[in-house]
């Protein structure tokens, strides 16, 4: 499962718990694009892909 994580700061977005002003169980592509990191104030433009290594099957 690939996570929006901030390219700056690291800070990884979890849908199922939300983040400052984003309810949980909302989508990465539901807040406006104005909407910022929590941690660094980075822009949502700043988040890319990541998936855990401990998420993967067979480790």
């Amino acid at each position: 499962m690939q996570t929006p994580r901030c390219s700056i700061c690291g800070h990884v977005r979890d849908e199922k718990t939300g983040d400052a002003d984003v309810p949980p169980g909302t989508a990465f592509e539901d807040p406006s694009d104005d909407w910022r990191c929590p941690v660094c104030l980075a822009e949502k433009s700043r988040f890319t892909p990541f998936v855990s290594p401990l998420a993967r099957p067979g480790l």
